[in-house]
C-alpha cells in the first residue's frame, strides 16, 4: 500500500476529535516495511516518501491547526499546503531540518521536552516508531504530559507499534473550561529502554519551532 493510500484510509474525523479532546492521536500502520527499511538504511538522507508524508498529513491537519489558533486567540492562519507555508516563512527549506531520529539503547531515555518556539508556529507535529515493542526493545514508552492551570500534570502513554505515527501538540492546545477556552501545556518524553534498541522519528511541519 502506498503512503497516499495509507493516509487516505485513516479515519480523519476520529483523529480530529481525538486531537481536540486529548491533544494527540495515533495513526496506525502508516509506515510499511519498505519505508522503514529506507529510513534505516540512510538515516542522514530523508526519503522522498517522508517528504510526501509531511505534505499529505499537513493538508489533513491544517484545519485543526487553524481551529486551534482561533480558540487560542492566535492570529496566524496557515495556508492549505506545506509548500505555501514554507514559502511564507523564508522560501525553500529542506525536509531534513524538520526531522530528528531518536536511537535509544538499554538504559537510555528521552527527557520531557517540547518544541516551543514562536506562538505562530504550526501547533502539531508527527512522531513515528520504527522498532517493534517487545521484539526489538522493551520499555521505551512514548509519554505525553499535560499541565492545566492549578492542576497536577496528567500523563498519557501512547501505545505505539512499529510503523505507527502519532500526531501530537507541539507545545499547547486549547481546552474548554467552565469559562471558555484556555491553553494547556504539553510535553513529551520516552521512558527508559530496558533492553534492545528503540528507533523513532520526530517530524515537524514548521521551521520556526526551535527545540527547547
Amino acid at each position: 500500500m502506498s503512503l497516499d493510500d495509507a493516509i487516505a484510509r485513516l479515519d480523519w474525523p476520529r483523529i480530529e476529535a481525538q486531537l481536540n479532546e486529548e491533544g494527540c492521536a495515533i495513526l496506525p500502520g502508516v509506515l510499511d516495511d519498505d519505508v522503514i527499511a529506507e529510513l534505516l538504511l540512510l538515516p542522514a538522507v530523508m526519503p522522498v516518501s517522508i517528504a510526501d508524508l509531511r505534505r499529505r498529513c499537513y493538508e489533513r491537519l491544517v484545519p485543526v491547526a487553524n481551529h486551534w489558533n482561533a480558540l487560542r486567540d492566535v492570529s496566524e492562519r496557515f495556508p492549505d499546503t506545506l509548500d505555501e507555508l514554507t514559502a511564507h516563512r523564508h522560501g525553500v527549506a529542506g525536509d531534513q531540518a524538520h526531522s530528528a531520529f531518536t536511537r535509544l539503547g538499554a538504559g537510555d531515555d528521552e527527557a520531557l521536552h517540547q518544541f516551543a518556539g514562536s506562538p505562530d508556529a504550526f501547533p502539531l507535529q508527527l512522531v513515528a516508531l520504527l522498532s517493534e515493542p517487545g521484539k526489538d526493545f522493551t520499555g521505551g514508552e512514548f509519554v505525553l504530559t499535560e499541565q492545566r492551570p492549578r492542576m497536577q500534570s496528567r500523563p498519557m502513554v501512547l501505545p505505539l507499534r512499529r510503523g505507527d505515527l502519532a500526531v501530537i501538540a507541539v507545545a499547547q492546545r486549547p481546552h474548554k473550561g467552565a469559562k471558555g477556552y484556555y491553553r494547556v501545556n504539553l510535553k513529551h518524553a520516552i521512558s527508559r529502554v530496558r533492553s534492545g534498541e528503540r528507533i523513532g522519528l520526530e517530524l515537524l511541519f514548521d521551521d520556526i519551532t526551535p527545540g527547547v
